[in-house]
């Protein structure tokens, strides 16, 4: 079974690479571009069968270890 989880930062909390990114678009010639929030994107591979098993899994895994719960945000999908 294959979970996807995305991991952002929480709405206020100060984003230097989003920041960078829109400075560099910009750069480039791109216009219009508003705020850039910066995230991760994980692809896990699991050997569980049954789908909420997965999903605790992966919540665990997200709390434990995949993201920054004071400062982040995530989602899964499994």
């Amino acid at each position: 079974m294959k979970a996807k989880v995305h991991v952002t930062l929480k709405s206020g909390v100060l984003d230097p690479q989003g920041k960078a990114i829109a400075n560099a678009l910009g750069h480039l010639g791109f216009t219009g571009i508003g705020e850039v929030r910066q995230g991760k994107y994980i692809e896990l591979e699991l050997a569980e069968t049954d789908r909420e098993k997965a999903r605790q899994q992966v919540e665990q895994m997200c709390r434990q270890l995949l993201a920054n719960t004071v400062i982040e945000n995530y989602s899964i999908e499994i």
